[in-house]
């Protein structure tokens, strides 16, 4: 009877550390972006010396120094439901020296910051091209809310998003169409009789 309680006692307590060790390992993905879409008044974003703006207007978004162009709504709408959507999962880096590696160091990283109607930043990312895998991008955080543990990590992000954040204002906007000229000819009622 005392072996039996023994070797039930030494089964659980694998059981315990087999379970313990699964989900430790175990990927959670989280939402990168956590706060409300209807905050976000404007979008910047940056890749090297390259930048945009855009802000929400009283009717549409529009693009920051550029009045000939007319913002695309399937842009914006790509931005606000692929890319701040985005869930992040496996940390693969907590060590800043490994930035450059992961491509999300200041200059060779993408930075996306969403900023309120307060002119407040209430989001920023800094995106980067994963080398090995091209389905997903790596991420990193800078907040003024974060801790600075977090801050550190690197996050691989569960679909790649970086295509959407382009810094050419032709990407966001496109010149807008001319009105189709009204035919006169065809307008004009033929009152006369044959």
């Amino acid at each position: 009877m005392r072996n039996l309680l023994i070797a039930f006692l030494v089964l659980g307590g694998l059981y315990l550390l087999t379970n313990y060790s699964k989900s430790k390992n175990y990927t959670k993905t989280n939402e990168l972006f956590t706060g409300s879409k209807e905050d976000v008044a404007k979008v910047l974003i940056q890749k090297g010396a390259e930048a945009i703006e855009l802000v929400k207007g009283e009717e549409a978004w529009q693009i920051s120094g550029n009045d000939t162009l007319v913002v695309r709504q399937n842009r914006i709408d790509d931005l606000f439901d692929k890319v701040l959507e985005v869930k992040t999962g496996t940390v693969v880096s907590k060590n800043p020296d490994k930035w450059t590696i992961y491509s999300v160091d200041d200059s060779l990283g993408t930075h996306l910051a969403l900023v309120n109607q307060e002119d407040e930043t209430i989001a920023y990312y800094v995106f980067g091209r994963s080398k090995s895998d091209y389905s997903h991008n790596n991420v990193r955080l800078r907040g003024e809310k974060e801790s600075n543990d977090v801050l550190k990590n690197v996050y691989r992000t569960n679909t790649s998003v970086i295509h959407h954040l382009n810094t050419r204002a032709t990407f966001w906007g496109e010149v807008p169409k001319e009105p189709e000229p009204i035919d006169t000819l065809s307008s004009v009622i033929d009152t006369t009789e044959a």
